[in-house]
Protein backbone atom coordinates (compact mmCIF):
# COMPACT_ATOMS: atom_id res chain seq x y z
CA UNK A 1 0.00 0.00 0.00
CA UNK A 2 1.86 2.78 -1.26
CA UNK A 3 5.51 2.25 0.74
CA UNK A 4 4.09 1.31 3.94
CA UNK A 5 4.30 -2.75 4.60
CA UNK A 6 1.24 -5.38 4.10
CA UNK A 7 -1.46 -4.85 5.98
CA UNK A 8 -1.53 -6.75 9.54
CA UNK A 9 -3.84 -9.54 9.94
CA UNK A 10 -4.23 -12.57 12.64
CA UNK A 11 -2.11 -11.38 15.84
CA UNK A 12 -0.55 -8.99 14.03
CA UNK A 13 -2.95 -6.34 14.60
CA UNK A 14 -2.57 -6.10 18.54
CA UNK A 15 1.12 -4.93 18.10
CA UNK A 16 0.08 -2.33 15.01
CA UNK A 17 -3.86 -1.93 14.92
CA UNK A 18 -3.17 1.84 14.66
CA UNK A 19 -1.28 1.65 11.48
CA UNK A 20 -3.81 -0.96 10.35
CA UNK A 21 -6.78 1.33 10.27
CA UNK A 22 -4.90 4.15 8.59
CA UNK A 23 -4.09 2.02 5.80
CA UNK A 24 -4.61 3.22 2.36
CA UNK A 25 -3.94 2.20 -1.24
CA UNK A 26 -2.71 4.17 -4.38
CA UNK A 27 -5.28 2.00 -6.64
CA UNK A 28 -7.80 -0.04 -6.76
CA UNK A 29 -5.73 -2.72 -8.43
CA UNK A 30 -3.62 -2.60 -4.83
CA UNK A 31 -6.23 -2.86 -3.41
CA UNK A 32 -8.05 -6.15 -5.00
CA UNK A 33 -4.75 -7.52 -4.79
CA UNK A 34 -4.32 -7.55 -0.57
CA UNK A 35 -7.88 -8.69 -0.41
CA UNK A 36 -6.85 -11.86 -2.65
CA UNK A 37 -3.77 -12.31 -1.22
CA UNK A 38 -5.72 -12.26 2.39
CA UNK A 39 -7.88 -14.94 1.17
CA UNK A 40 -5.54 -16.93 -1.01
CA UNK A 41 -3.30 -17.32 1.96
CA UNK A 42 -5.18 -17.68 5.20
CA UNK A 43 -5.92 -21.21 6.22
CA UNK A 44 -9.25 -22.83 6.78
CA UNK A 45 -10.90 -25.83 7.22
CA UNK A 46 -13.70 -24.65 4.88
CA UNK A 47 -12.38 -24.22 1.25
CA UNK A 48 -12.44 -20.19 0.36
CA UNK A 49 -12.71 -19.36 -3.32
CA UNK A 50 -13.11 -22.46 -4.71
CA UNK A 51 -12.18 -23.43 -8.57
CA UNK A 52 -15.69 -23.88 -9.22
CA UNK A 53 -16.21 -20.34 -9.07
CA UNK A 54 -16.70 -18.11 -12.29
CA UNK A 55 -13.81 -15.80 -12.71
CA UNK A 56 -16.13 -12.97 -12.20
CA UNK A 57 -17.26 -13.61 -8.79
CA UNK A 58 -13.58 -14.25 -7.60
CA UNK A 59 -12.32 -10.89 -6.53
CA UNK A 60 -15.76 -10.19 -4.90
CA UNK A 61 -15.28 -13.59 -3.17
CA UNK A 62 -11.96 -12.17 -1.83
CA UNK A 63 -13.42 -8.78 -0.79
CA UNK A 64 -16.01 -10.03 1.52
CA UNK A 65 -13.48 -12.89 2.93
CA UNK A 66 -11.12 -10.18 3.18
CA UNK A 67 -13.78 -8.05 5.11
CA UNK A 68 -15.18 -10.88 7.67
CA UNK A 69 -11.73 -12.61 8.20
CA UNK A 70 -10.45 -9.12 9.51
CA UNK A 71 -13.54 -7.89 11.41
CA UNK A 72 -12.95 -11.73 13.07
CA UNK A 73 -9.43 -10.71 13.89
CA UNK A 74 -10.47 -7.78 15.00
CA UNK A 75 -12.63 -9.30 18.03
CA UNK A 76 -10.52 -11.89 18.41
CA UNK A 77 -6.94 -11.12 18.10
CA UNK A 78 -6.33 -8.27 20.70
CA UNK A 79 -6.11 -10.03 23.79
CA UNK A 80 -8.19 -6.99 24.88
CA UNK A 81 -12.43 -7.08 24.86
CA UNK A 82 -12.02 -3.41 25.19
CA UNK A 83 -9.63 -2.51 22.77
CA UNK A 84 -11.68 -5.19 20.15
CA UNK A 85 -15.09 -3.02 20.98
CA UNK A 86 -13.28 0.06 20.29
CA UNK A 87 -11.88 -1.16 17.01
CA UNK A 88 -14.83 -2.92 16.01
CA UNK A 89 -16.24 0.27 16.53
CA UNK A 90 -13.67 2.15 14.29
CA UNK A 91 -14.35 -0.72 11.62
CA UNK A 92 -18.10 -0.08 11.26
CA UNK A 93 -17.41 3.38 10.82
CA UNK A 94 -15.59 2.62 7.77
CA UNK A 95 -18.49 0.37 6.49
CA UNK A 96 -20.79 3.14 7.03
CA UNK A 97 -18.37 5.44 5.21
CA UNK A 98 -17.94 3.34 2.43
CA UNK A 99 -21.67 3.30 1.59
CA UNK A 100 -21.33 7.14 1.62
CA UNK A 101 -18.91 7.28 -0.72
CA UNK A 102 -15.71 7.64 1.61
CA UNK A 103 -13.33 5.10 1.45
CA UNK A 104 -9.76 4.93 1.76
CA UNK A 105 -8.97 1.55 3.78
CA UNK A 106 -7.63 -0.79 0.95
CA UNK A 107 -10.44 -3.59 1.49
CA UNK A 108 -13.43 -0.92 1.32
CA UNK A 109 -11.83 0.42 -1.95
CA UNK A 110 -11.93 -2.99 -3.15
CA UNK A 111 -15.08 -4.07 -1.23
CA UNK A 112 -16.89 -0.89 -2.08
CA UNK A 113 -16.61 -1.86 -5.98
CA UNK A 114 -18.16 -5.36 -5.34
CA UNK A 115 -21.11 -3.72 -2.65
CA UNK A 116 -22.35 -1.58 -5.97
CA UNK A 117 -22.15 -3.84 -8.37
CA UNK A 118 -24.22 -6.35 -6.63
CA UNK A 119 -26.39 -3.83 -4.67
CA UNK A 120 -25.66 -5.58 -1.48
CA UNK A 121 -27.25 -3.74 1.50
CA UNK A 122 -25.36 -2.53 4.83
CA UNK A 123 -27.16 -4.96 7.56
CA UNK A 124 -25.07 -8.22 6.77
CA UNK A 125 -21.72 -6.52 7.39
CA UNK A 126 -23.24 -4.80 10.13
CA UNK A 127 -24.54 -7.93 11.50
CA UNK A 128 -21.27 -9.75 11.58
CA UNK A 129 -19.52 -6.55 13.38
CA UNK A 130 -22.66 -7.20 16.58
CA UNK A 131 -21.46 -11.16 16.36
CA UNK A 132 -17.64 -10.08 17.57
CA UNK A 133 -18.72 -7.04 19.63
CA UNK A 134 -21.16 -10.02 21.63
CA UNK A 135 -17.81 -12.14 21.55
CA UNK A 136 -16.70 -9.11 24.20
CA UNK A 137 -18.85 -9.06 26.39
CA UNK A 138 -20.46 -12.89 26.58
CA UNK A 139 -18.33 -15.80 27.44
CA UNK A 140 -20.91 -18.79 28.02
CA UNK A 141 -24.33 -19.65 26.50
CA UNK A 142 -27.04 -20.98 28.81
CA UNK A 143 -29.43 -22.35 26.20
CA UNK A 144 -29.06 -23.92 22.33
CA UNK A 145 -31.25 -21.21 21.36
CA UNK A 146 -29.09 -18.32 22.40
CA UNK A 147 -26.30 -20.18 20.81
CA UNK A 148 -28.59 -19.82 17.87
CA UNK A 149 -29.18 -16.17 18.35
CA UNK A 150 -25.41 -15.79 18.14
CA UNK A 151 -25.19 -17.66 14.89
CA UNK A 152 -27.61 -15.43 13.57
CA UNK A 153 -25.61 -12.89 13.49
CA UNK A 154 -21.92 -14.22 13.74
CA UNK A 155 -22.30 -16.90 10.45
CA UNK A 156 -26.10 -16.39 8.58
CA UNK A 157 -24.54 -13.16 7.24
CA UNK A 158 -21.38 -14.46 5.39
CA UNK A 159 -24.07 -16.59 3.28
CA UNK A 160 -26.60 -14.01 2.81
CA UNK A 161 -23.67 -11.96 1.44
CA UNK A 162 -22.59 -14.82 -1.11
CA UNK A 163 -25.83 -15.34 -2.36
CA UNK A 164 -26.25 -11.78 -3.01
CA UNK A 165 -23.15 -12.31 -5.42
CA UNK A 166 -25.57 -14.81 -7.16
CA UNK A 167 -28.21 -12.13 -7.69
CA UNK A 168 -30.75 -14.53 -4.88
CA UNK A 169 -32.29 -11.93 -2.49
CA UNK A 170 -35.16 -14.20 -1.74
CA UNK A 171 -36.35 -15.23 1.76
CA UNK A 172 -36.35 -19.48 0.87
CA UNK A 173 -32.72 -19.02 -0.48
CA UNK A 174 -31.83 -17.32 2.61
CA UNK A 175 -33.14 -19.59 5.11
CA UNK A 176 -31.64 -22.58 3.41
CA UNK A 177 -28.33 -20.78 3.56
CA UNK A 178 -28.65 -20.05 7.81
CA UNK A 179 -29.27 -23.84 7.69
CA UNK A 180 -25.63 -24.34 6.26
CA UNK A 181 -24.01 -21.46 7.79
CA UNK A 182 -25.44 -22.09 10.99
CA UNK A 183 -24.23 -25.70 10.79
CA UNK A 184 -20.63 -24.73 9.74
CA UNK A 185 -20.57 -22.80 12.58
CA UNK A 186 -21.54 -25.24 14.82
CA UNK A 187 -18.90 -27.50 13.38
CA UNK A 188 -16.51 -24.69 14.02
CA UNK A 189 -17.19 -24.17 17.29
CA UNK A 190 -17.33 -27.91 18.51
CA UNK A 191 -13.90 -28.37 16.68
CA UNK A 192 -12.15 -25.38 18.37
CA UNK A 193 -13.74 -25.95 21.97
CA UNK A 194 -10.10 -26.49 23.94
CA UNK A 195 -8.53 -23.79 22.15
CA UNK A 196 -11.76 -21.57 22.39
CA UNK A 197 -11.75 -22.60 26.06
CA UNK A 198 -7.83 -21.93 26.96
CA UNK A 199 -7.29 -18.90 24.61
CA UNK A 200 -10.31 -17.10 24.91
CA UNK A 201 -12.25 -18.06 27.85
CA UNK A 202 -15.70 -18.94 25.66
CA UNK A 203 -17.55 -21.85 25.90
CA UNK A 204 -19.98 -22.20 22.81
CA UNK A 205 -20.99 -25.90 24.47
CA UNK A 206 -25.10 -24.55 26.04
CA UNK A 207 -24.74 -25.01 29.50
CA UNK A 208 -28.17 -26.65 29.85
CA UNK A 209 -26.41 -29.44 27.29
CA UNK A 210 -23.74 -30.01 29.58
CA UNK A 211 -25.86 -30.32 32.39
CA UNK A 212 -28.03 -32.39 30.37
CA UNK A 213 -24.85 -35.07 30.21
CA UNK A 214 -23.67 -34.46 33.93
CA UNK A 215 -20.62 -32.63 32.47
CA UNK A 216 -19.13 -29.32 33.85
CA UNK A 217 -17.21 -26.21 33.48
CA UNK A 218 -14.50 -27.92 35.73
CA UNK A 219 -14.28 -31.08 33.14
CA UNK A 220 -13.46 -28.89 30.09
CA UNK A 221 -11.31 -26.47 32.00
CA UNK A 222 -9.45 -30.41 32.73
CA UNK A 223 -9.25 -31.58 29.84
CA UNK A 224 -11.97 -34.78 30.12
CA UNK A 225 -12.50 -36.58 27.57
CA UNK A 226 -15.12 -39.32 29.56
CA UNK A 227 -18.28 -41.13 28.12
CA UNK A 228 -19.99 -37.96 28.78
CA UNK A 229 -18.62 -35.82 26.65
CA UNK A 230 -18.63 -38.27 24.00
CA UNK A 231 -22.47 -38.35 24.01
CA UNK A 232 -22.47 -34.34 24.39
CA UNK A 233 -20.17 -34.04 21.67
CA UNK A 234 -22.24 -36.55 19.30
CA UNK A 235 -25.67 -34.74 20.49
CA UNK A 236 -24.45 -31.85 19.33
CA UNK A 237 -22.74 -33.46 16.37
CA UNK A 238 -26.39 -34.45 15.50
CA UNK A 239 -27.69 -31.00 15.48
CA UNK A 240 -25.26 -29.45 13.09
CA UNK A 241 -25.66 -32.69 11.03
CA UNK A 242 -29.28 -31.67 10.75
CA UNK A 243 -28.49 -28.02 9.70
CA UNK A 244 -26.09 -29.85 6.59
CA UNK A 245 -29.35 -31.87 5.61
CA UNK A 246 -31.70 -29.09 5.28
CA UNK A 247 -29.25 -26.44 3.51
CA UNK A 248 -28.07 -28.95 0.93
CA UNK A 249 -31.49 -28.52 -0.62
CA UNK A 250 -29.85 -24.98 -1.51
CA UNK A 251 -27.89 -26.53 -4.75
CA UNK A 252 -30.94 -27.42 -6.91
CA UNK A 253 -32.17 -23.64 -6.47
CA UNK A 254 -29.07 -21.77 -7.72
CA UNK A 255 -26.59 -22.32 -10.84
CA UNK A 256 -24.05 -24.97 -11.27
CA UNK A 257 -21.04 -23.33 -10.01
CA UNK A 258 -22.37 -21.39 -7.02
CA UNK A 259 -24.30 -24.58 -6.07
CA UNK A 260 -21.25 -26.87 -6.24
CA UNK A 261 -19.47 -24.65 -3.78
CA UNK A 262 -22.53 -25.16 -1.63
CA UNK A 263 -22.17 -28.35 -1.86
CA UNK A 264 -19.30 -28.30 -0.97
CA UNK A 265 -19.33 -26.15 1.97
CA UNK A 266 -22.04 -28.91 3.15
CA UNK A 267 -19.10 -31.45 2.69
CA UNK A 268 -16.80 -29.83 4.52
CA UNK A 269 -18.43 -29.18 7.42
CA UNK A 270 -19.60 -33.13 7.38
CA UNK A 271 -15.76 -33.97 7.20
CA UNK A 272 -14.85 -31.92 10.55
CA UNK A 273 -18.36 -33.54 12.18
CA UNK A 274 -16.91 -37.07 10.87
CA UNK A 275 -13.08 -36.14 11.95
CA UNK A 276 -14.56 -35.36 15.27
CA UNK A 277 -15.94 -38.81 15.98
CA UNK A 278 -13.26 -40.29 14.19
CA UNK A 279 -10.86 -39.11 17.02
CA UNK A 280 -13.34 -39.91 19.99
CA UNK A 281 -14.45 -36.34 20.48
CA UNK A 282 -11.21 -35.88 22.19
CA UNK A 283 -10.46 -32.34 20.98
CA UNK A 284 -7.69 -31.70 23.96
CA UNK A 285 -5.18 -34.14 22.00
CA UNK A 286 -5.72 -32.98 18.34
CA UNK A 287 -7.98 -30.17 16.42
CA UNK A 288 -9.23 -31.55 13.56
CA UNK A 289 -8.32 -30.43 10.47
CA UNK A 290 -8.77 -31.03 6.45
CA UNK A 291 -6.00 -32.27 5.27
CA UNK A 292 -4.54 -30.75 1.11
CA UNK A 293 -5.77 -34.15 0.10
CA UNK A 294 -8.73 -34.93 1.68
CA UNK A 295 -10.15 -31.84 0.81
CA UNK A 296 -9.18 -31.94 -2.60
CA UNK A 297 -11.26 -35.10 -2.61
CA UNK A 298 -14.18 -33.16 -1.36
CA UNK A 299 -13.49 -30.72 -4.35
CA UNK A 300 -13.73 -33.94 -6.61
CA UNK A 301 -16.91 -35.66 -4.93
CA UNK A 302 -18.78 -32.20 -5.10
CA UNK A 303 -17.93 -31.68 -8.96
CA UNK A 304 -18.88 -35.51 -8.91
CA UNK A 305 -22.26 -35.06 -7.45
CA UNK A 306 -23.29 -32.23 -9.34
CA UNK A 307 -22.05 -33.15 -12.92
CA UNK A 308 -25.54 -32.64 -14.05
CA UNK A 309 -26.21 -29.34 -13.19
CA UNK A 310 -26.53 -26.64 -15.39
Amino acid sequence: MSDAAPLPTGSAIKADWPSFLSATASSLEEAQAYCRQLAQSHYENFVVASLFLPSHLRQPFYDLYAYCRISDDLGDETGDPALSLELLAQWEQMVRNCYSGTVLHPVFISLGQTIERFEIPIHPFLDLLQAFRMDQVKKRYETYDELLEYCRFSANPVGRLVLYLGGYRDAERQSLSDQTCTGLQLANHWQDIALDFRRLDRIYLPREDMQQFGYTETDLQNGVCDERFRELMAFEGARARAMFQEGIKLVRLVDRRMARDIYLFNLAGLEVLNLLKKNGYNIFVKRPAISKTRAMGLVLRSWWQNRSLK
